[in-house]
């Protein structure tokens, strides 16, 4: 049995919640958002309310239920708050900018990489070496996070490049003379 599928969701004031041909639509004052329900689950809005059911007991049906609760879940969330992400960048002479939806970033490479800002997501750069990610839709916001970080991560002995705010890198220490 699925402990988190059998959680209800409350709905907060602003937020319409309805089901369309197995589309779970989620809409707030930051957005829209649209989440498919697979047919084995079945989902009922009641008042403030949200609640999902199984139609059978397979494993797989009892991973869809407490899944499909939380994607959901983080649409009500994300349409009523958003989410951030924030990025650190570590390094001398590297830096970030923002141009239009471009974000540029200048991180030790023979040329400047060049992160194209998707629709529904804000970027905000401020002292050059800090970038903060901001949505309404948690899986977008990660994605691009993660995107921009992959560009040049963390090298483990002098720290440098792109990491989260809260990520700690643990750094090795180089060759010794004996």
């Amino acid at each position: 049995m699925s402990r988190i599928g059998s959680k209800k969701i409350t709905v907060p004031a602003g937020v319409k919640v309805a089901e369309e041909n197995g589309v779970a639509v989620v809409t707030g004052k930051l957005g829209t958002l649209r989440i498919p329900i697979p047919s084995q689950i079945a989902m009922k809005v009641e008042d403030s309310a949200i609640t999902f059911e199984r139609k059978d007991d397979t494993t797989q049906t009892n991973a869809l239920h407490g899944l499909i609760r939380s994607l959901v879940n983080n649409a009500v969330i994300g349409v009523v708050s958003g989410y951030k992400k924030e990025l650190g960048i570590v390094g001398v002479g590297y830096k970030a900018t923002l141009e239009g939806k471009k974000l540029v970033l200048n991180i030790g490479y023979s040329h400047p990489v060049v992160f194209m800002v998707p629709d529904g997501i804000k970027i905000t750069v401020t002292d050059g070496v800090k970038i903060l990610i901001e949505g309404f839709d948690k899986q977008l916001v990660g994605e691009c996070a993660a995107r921009i970080r992959r560009f040049k991560k963390p090298e483990p002995y002098k720290g440098k490049g792109i990491r989260y705010a809260d990520e700690h890198v643990v750094i090795k220490p180089g060759k010794t003379n004996a």
